[in-house]
C-alpha cells in the first residue's frame, strides 16, 4: 500500500467538505443575496429557488458527512438539470454556454455519490453503531 491509497479516504473526505463549502455558498448567495449575489429569491421562484435550497441543505449534508450519496445524487442532478436546461441552450459547449461550474459540480457529486463521503462523517458514526447493535431474535 503506498501514500496515495493510505490516504485516500482523508483526501475524500476533505475534497468532500471543500466542495460542499462551496456549493453552500451558491445556495446561501440566491436564498439570502449574500456573497455577492444578486438579491435574495423566494424558493417558490423556479428553477432558482429550489436549485438555491438544493445547494445549500445539500451542500451542508455533503459538508457533514450526512446522508452523503444521496445528497450527491440530488445535488448531482440538479446541477445537470442546471446545465441543460439553463446553460446549454446558449452554446453547444460548456464554455460557450458559461456552464462549466454547473457540468463541473454534476460530475464531482456524481463522483461522491459513487464514493462515498471518505473519512469524518457522520455517515460513518451511524455504519460504526449499527455494526455494534445486538441483533435480537424472537425465540
Amino acid at each position: 500500500m503506498n501514500f496515495f491509497d493510505r490516504g485516500r479516504d482523508h483526501a475524500i473526505a476533505v475534497f468532500r467538505i471543500v466542495v460542499g463549502a462551496l456549493f453552500m455558498c451558491h445556495g446561501a448567495q440566491k436564498l439570502f443575496g449574500v456573497l455577492g449575489g444578486k438579491g435574495a429569491v423566494s424558493i417558490t421562484d423556479w428553477p432558482a429557488g429550489p436549485a438555491g435550497l438544493i445547494e445549500l441543505v445539500g451542500g451542508a449534508l455533503i459538508v457533514i458527512g450526512l446522508g452523503t450519496r444521496v445528497a450527491a445524487l440530488i445535488a448531482s442532478g440538479s446541477m445537470a438539470y442546471a446545465y441543460f436546461v439553463v446553460h446549454q441552450p446558449a452554446g453547444l459547449l460548456p464554455i460557450q454556454n458559461k456552464g462549466e461550474l454547473a457540468a463541473v459540480y454534476a460530475w464531482v457529486f456524481l463522483l461522491l455519490a459513487f464514493t462515498g463521503p471518505g473519512a469524518w462523517a457522520v455517515d460513518n458514526v451511524i455504519a460504526a453503531r449499527k455494526q455494534r447493535e445486538p441483533v435480537l431474535v424472537n425465540a
